[in-house]
């Protein structure tokens, strides 16, 4: 169990922190960086993809892998520079305590120390019931297995954070994609780190539309999959 291993806080090569598990030799981000990451994977290929081609009154975004909340925090920030309202949902089944989360140093590296309360907030925010982080930000983190997701239907964007198939292979088959492809709306969107052929294979298999795409720092490929 993710929870009952020991912990360790790392730096990246961004200057971000992350939370590295020993025993699996993994970390929640890449060592790379974990903001480059999350910018380059979730945000430049993954919301602003999809907030340049159409217009929502409310972006529906659910998050495979909460973890440290640093995919929430910067869709957060790109969402007030683009006024956009959005609807976040967070499944997350091993919660990150806020002690850890005190250790992680994002509003700091992302110029935005002002933001700090937000991360807060986020983090202390209750789970299963939706919060308003702020006038067009609201937040549900669900404590939730991946194979217990059984939304239809209600996203314009995911985005698939979970830990790597070398861990956890059972997070990157075609049962878990079949609920992805489901919860998602037609011409929704999943983006992940991964670039993987049976991970590009599965996602296939329930009928997505697969991308391979230039990927972050020290990985030469990501996937991009959209519903059609």
């Amino acid at each position: 169990m993710q929870e009952k291993l020991k912990r360790e806080i790392i730096t990246t090569a961004d200057g971000s922190t992350t939370i590295h598990l020993p025993a699996l030799n993994e970390q929640y981000h890449s060592k790379h960086g974990a903001i480059n990451e999350a910018k380059h994977v979730f945000i430049k290929e993954g919301l602003h993809t999809i907030l340049d081609t159409d217009d929502f009154e409310i972006l529906h975004i659910l998050e495979i892998g909460f973890g440290t909340g640093l995919n929430a925090l910067i869709t957060y920030l790109e969402g007030e520079k683009r006024n956009q309202n959005i609807c976040y949902v967070g499944v997350e089944a091993y919660p990150v305590v806020f002690d850890e989360v005190k250790l992680m140093n994002y509003p700091v590296i992302l110029n935005a120390s002002n933001k700090e309360i937000v991360f807060d907030k986020m983090h202390q925010s209750v789970w299963e019931i939706p919060n308003s982080i702020s006038s067009n930000f609201e937040l549900t983190k669900r404590k939730q297995f991946f194979t217990d997701i059984d939304d239809e239907n209600t996203f314009n964007l995911i985005y698939f954070d979970a830990f790597g198939a070398r861990v956890q292979p059972e997070l990157w088959t075609v049962e878990i994609f079949s609920k992805m492809y489901d919860a998602l709306k037609t011409k929704g969107v999943l983006v992940t780190y991964s670039a993987k052929g049976s991970v590009r294979r599965a996602m296939q298999e329930v009928g997505f539309e697969v991308e391979r795409l230039p990927g972050p720092p020290g990985k030469r490929e990501m996937l991009r999959a959209t519903k059609s």
